[in-house]
């Protein structure tokens, strides 16, 4: 057996001279242990947060998104467009035209972005979990129908209820340079019912969803369109497909995942998780140091057994090594009990919501959301030994201090 980690083993639990040893040896193992459950349990918080937003942004998100590099609009019927449509790894293949446009409804008005899609858009079933009022429904017997987001049913109250008073949408002629008269000569003018509101973020929910043909009579663009949404069938890798797409249309396009749609989100999502741990680990890091004290005391304590090991042979860094590991084992329970407790807990409030959050939130949830992910464990067990390893380091330099001392009295 290893002589250092059996002797500091037998300190671990040995009674000491001085009772101060075991409280301080017991607030380093219970600061420890709080610190790791709670950056633990904090983390698989931000997961469950993450999962849930990622959630409902994929849900009017695609995972592919193909658009021009130059110009807003490209000519969607070439061999290579008609070829991918018929790509069998493919769920949905929604050709979509959008555009900025003035909206109007009763005395009130607002810009807002039309997006006309074609039918294969609606495949996406999840539509209706961001549905806060209405049906997702954009055409069925009685003609052309809009969905709106939020914020812009929120300024113009619509009402969705009310099919004979539809909304106005205004968008300037196309090629028209001169100025008529009457300006309103100068729109293009299409009325159209809303059917439905919905509601993801504020950047999404200033979008008025249409019909792809209803956008073309609106926009004055009869076959051009400005991107086509992609989303695939299940097991399908995205990544791979999305290079395969890369390497095969050129450079003219550019090709997105989710996350490059979405790339401010990603990162809000990341640095906010980051500055969490960060903040955290520095109260952990308090707690560990703690370990300083209690393994100065201890080798004071056992100035005798120092002496005595000493003076069988033990070198400096046999002795050295004993306190080390002594130091390491004290903080490392903390930690692992930490971490078994945070673990226990979060799958309790997956299972039971232990605890709730407010009414009036906006997520789509009554009690706090909580993922796990491997890293996260691996990461706090890491983070707790290097810091572990470093006080405990420090803290066995003394014994060789005293080993000197001891060699110089006698």
């Amino acid at each position: 057996m290893n002589t250092p980690f059996y002797i500091a083993r037998r300190y671990l639990f040995a009674k000491k001279s001085t009772n101060a040893i075991n409280i301080i040896s017991t607030i380093s193992v219970v600061g420890v242990f709080v610190g790791s459950a709670a950056l633990i349990i904090i983390l698989s918080v931000f997961n469950g947060f993450e999962e849930v937003v990622l959630k409902m942004f994929n849900t009017i998100t695609p995972q592919i998104v193909i658009s021009p590099v130059q110009g807003k609009t490209f000519e969607p019927n070439t061999a290579y467009f008609n070829e991918l449509k018929k790509n069998k790894s493919i769920y949905s293949y929604s050709e979509v035209l959008s555009e900025n446009a003035l909206l109007r409804y009763n005395d009130k008005q607002s810009v807002g972005l039309i997006k006309g899609v074609s039918p294969d858009y609606l495949k996406n079933k999840s539509l209706d979990s961001i549905t806060i009022e209405g049906k997702f429904l954009i055409e069925n017997g009685n003609g052309n129908h809009a969905v709106i987001g939020s914020a812009i049913q929120t300024y113009l109250m619509v009402n969705t209820t009310d099919p004979f008073n539809p909304l106005q949408i205004f968008s300037p002629k196309k090629g028209n340079k001169t100025s008529s008269v009457n300006p309103a000569d100068d729109f293009t003018i299409l009325s159209i019912p809303v059917s439905g509101v919905f509601e993801v973020q504020q950047d999404f929910d200033n979008v008025a969803i249409v019909p792809l043909k209803f956008a073309r009579e609106l926009l004055g663009e009869p076959q051009k369109i400005t991107s086509v949404e992609i989303n695939l069938k299940p097991g399908v890798n995205a990544d791979t497909f999305k290079e395969d797409i890369e390497k095969s249309i050129g450079k003219s396009f550019e090709v997105k995942d989710r996350i490059q749609q979405n790339k401010v989100l990603y990162n809000i999502l990341g640095s906010e998780k980051w500055a969490v741990y960060i903040i955290l680990t520095f109260i952990l890091i308090i707690a560990i140091f703690n370990i300083i004290g209690s393994l100065t005391m201890l080798v004071i304590d056992k100035l005798k057994d120092i002496a005595v090991l000493s003076s069988l042979g033990a070198g400096k860094k046999l002795i050295k090594r004993i306190f080390l590991f002594e130091g390491m084992m004290i903080t490392m329970t903390g930690c692992i009990v930490g971490l078994v407790v945070g673990f226990l807990f979060c799958l309790l409030q997956q299972k039971f919501g232990l605890i709730k959050m407010s009414q009036d939130n906006l997520v789509i949830t009554n009690a706090y959301p909580v993922a796990f992910k491997w890293k996260d464990f691996l990461l706090v067990f890491l983070t707790v030994s290097v810091f572990s390893f470093v006080a405990s380091a420090l803290s066995s330099n003394l014994s060789v201090k005293k080993i000197n001392h001891l060699n110089q009295d006698l």
